[in-house]
Order: structure tokens, then C-alpha cells, then sequence
């Protein structure tokens, strides 16, 4: 989900622009990138693309047995747990220095306890399928905000025209020409706004983090204890101790920390490390549809016809905003050629 996910494209997938240690020893040991393909980068796509489609799923049953604040508390003491074994394993120290971690406190909560908690919170009311739908707008928030934020993200036509195609997709799916009827409009708000959260989150990161010499697992690590502990003195607040703990919704909010969010995010910045932010952000684009036919399949969930049309549409939109016009090839320069034959990189 993202997309830390996912969700241009180091702004919309990669949250932590600064190289990990594993891309310092691959590039350093030939055959570490050989181990990698051995494995084959396009079944851990696969397989990323199902954890995060299904995390909307487990979110929904874990809802159904506790609280969103708990849901979410559980799923970050989970997902903290994993990364942390990795970083032991890998003896990677944690980052140091006031300025860091003060920046990683706004970090957790844009990118993990806000976001997280919002997805919770907008289950109460709306199928899982409708949520992870609302997800797949990240990219356009992303493109949007960055196309303001920074600089580098210039408004071009194609960029321009992708978020209006996205837009329009959610207006589709949200069935704006029937005057929203039978829509419940605070769960899909909150979900709305969690998709916010993630490019609000990575374009402050990308400022405030990028090229802090840290790895990525190193931050990762610090920013989910960091989310842990936001969500640790929140949830007392707004909830009670369980009387009661149901087995399954509990399994599901396991799976959610310790596969959905822990393991997950490590097969992400694997991927990113591999192919690059622009190859493994396309995991986006397969999460609606794997979120929708798991909400249908298992839980039941109905699914009129202007969801899926209006999800095709956002991610025709998210698309388009993220790919890059092809560089027109340029004649063989001549000896009377200058450089107006070269071609133009602006």
C-alpha cells in the first residue's frame, strides 16, 4: 500500500531516495545482482502486488473483531518486528542525530500511523474494494503536488492531461452523475485523504531525507518504530483494552504488519534497487484490481459497473502522468552540423 508505497516516479514509489547498504554491496560484489536474477525480480513483483492487494481485505477483518486505532497499532508493532530482525541480521545501526529522527517523526505519521489509520477508520463504512480503488489515486496527488512542490516536476501537457483522465475516474467511481447517492461520503473521504497522506509524506522526505547518508533499511526501521510509538500514545486515548480477541481478525492483522507491511516494504526496496523506481512503482497499478477481486471473491463485497470502468480510468490517468515523451532521434551529425542537431534533454 503504498503505495511508501509506491504510490514522478521516485516521489510516487520510493520514500527514501538515499541508497541502502544492499545496493552498496551488489554493486560491489558482481554476483550479487546475478543472486537477485536468479530469483527472478518479476515473481517478487507478483508477489508484492498480491500482499498489497490483500492488505485492504485483512484490513477489513481486522476491523471487524477491534478497533481501526488497534488495527493499525498491531499492524506497525508487526511490521516493525520483521524489519527489525532484518536489521540485526544485516547489523545495520539505526540513524543518529536529533535532526533525523525529528524529520522521521513527520515522516511516520504522513507515510504510516495518518494514513494507515485513515484506511482503517474508512472500513467501518466502505468495502475494502472501494478503499483500494482510493488508493490508486496516490499517484495522481502525487504528481499534482509535486508538479507544485518541485521544481524538477514541471506541468507538461501529457502530465496535465493524466490528471484529468484520473480525476475523471474518480468521479466514475464515486458515481458524481448520479449526485454521490448510496455513497458514504466520510469513509471515502478518510480513504481519499490516506491516499494524500503518501505523497505529502514522500515529497517532505524527499526533501528533508534524501542524501542523508543513510541506508534505506535504516530509516525504513527508524520510521516504523518511530509510527509505532505515535500509535502506541494515540490508541489508549480512543480505545479500551480488548475484552475479547477474536482469532481471525487477529491472524489478519498479523498478516497485515508482519507480510503486508514489514516484508512487503523490504521486497519494495529490493525492487527499487534492481529495476529502478520507475519499473517497480507499476505495482500500483495492479493493486486496485487485485484489492477489488479479492474484496468480490471473499468477503462478497458488490461491485457495480462504475467501479471497475472508473478504476480503469485512474490508473489510465496515474499512467499517463508518469510516463515520458520518447526522444525524437536525431540525423547523423554532418561536418557542417552544429549542436541544433543534438538532441534536447530539458
Amino acid at each position: 500500500m503504498s503505495v511508501t508505497t509506491p504510490p514522478g516516479s521516485a516521489t510516487t514509489t520510493s520514500p527514501h531516495s538515499p541508497p541502502s547498504a544492499a545496493d552498496s554491496a551488489d554493486s560491489a560484489d558482481p554476483a550479487g545482482p546475478k543472486r537477485r536474477r536468479a530469483l527472478g525480480w518479476q515473481v517478487r513483483f507478483g508477489i508484492l502486488s498480491l500482499i498489497w492487494g490483500f492488505s485492504f481485505l485483512l484490513i477489513k477483518v481486522g476491523t471487524e473483531g477491534y478497533a481501526p486505532f488497534q488495527v493499525t497499532l498491531g499492524r506497525l508493532v508487526f511490521g516493525t518486528a520483521v524489519v527489525a530482525v532484518v536489521l540485526v541480521m544485516k547489523r545495520e545501526r539505526l540513524p543518529r542525530g536529533a535532526r533525523t529522527w525529528a524529520h522521521l517523526t513527520v515522516s511516520a505519521l504522513l507515510l504510516n500511523a495518518l494514513p494507515f489509520s485513515l484506511f482503517a477508520y474508512a472500513e467501518l463504512t466502505i468495502p475494502s474494494t472501494l478503499a483500494g480503488i482510493c488508493n490508486a489515486t496516490s499517484p495522481l496527488w502525487g504528481m499534482a503536488l509535486s508538479m507544485v512542490a518541485l521544481s524538477e516536476d514541471r506541468p507538461t501537457r501529457r502530465r496535465v492531461a493524466g490528471l484529468g483522465i484520473g480525476f475523471l475516474g474518480v468521479l466514475t467511481v464515486l458515481g458524481a452523475w448520479q449526485g454521490f447517492s448510496g455513497l458514504d461520503f466520510r469513509g471515502t473521504s478518510m480513504a481519499l485523504l490516506a491516499s494524500l497522506s503518501y505523497p505529502v509524506g514522500w515529497i517532505y522526505v524527499r526533501r528533508t531525507l534524501a542524501g542523508s547518508g543513510h541506508s534505506n533499511l535504516s530509516l525504513t526501521g527508524a520510521q516504523l518504530l518511530v509510527a509505532t510509538a505515535e500509535l502506541a500514545v494515540v490508541t489508549p486515548l480512543f480505545t479500551s483494552l480488548p475484552t475479547h480477541f477474536p482469532v481471525v481478525p487477529l491472524l489478519a492483522i498479523v498478516a497485515l504488519g508482519a507480510v503486508g507491511t514489514g516484508l512487503a516494504f523490504l521486497i519494495q526496496y529490493g525492487l527499487v534497487a534492481e529495476v529502478g523506481p520507475t519499473t517497480a512503482q507499476m505495482v500500483t497499478y495492479f493493486v486496485p484490481v487485485i484489492a477489488t477481486a479479492a474484496g468480490v471473491a471473499v468477503l462478497g463485497e458488490s461491485l457495480s459497473w462504475s467501479t471497475p470502468v472508473g478504476a480503469v480510468i485512474v490508473l489510465a490517468g496515474a499512467a499517463l502522468t508518469q510516463s515520458k515523451p520518447r526522444i525524437r532521434p536525431t540525423e547523423p551529425l554532418r561536418q557542417d552540423d552544429g549542436p541544433r542537431n543534438q538532441p534536447d534533454h530539458a
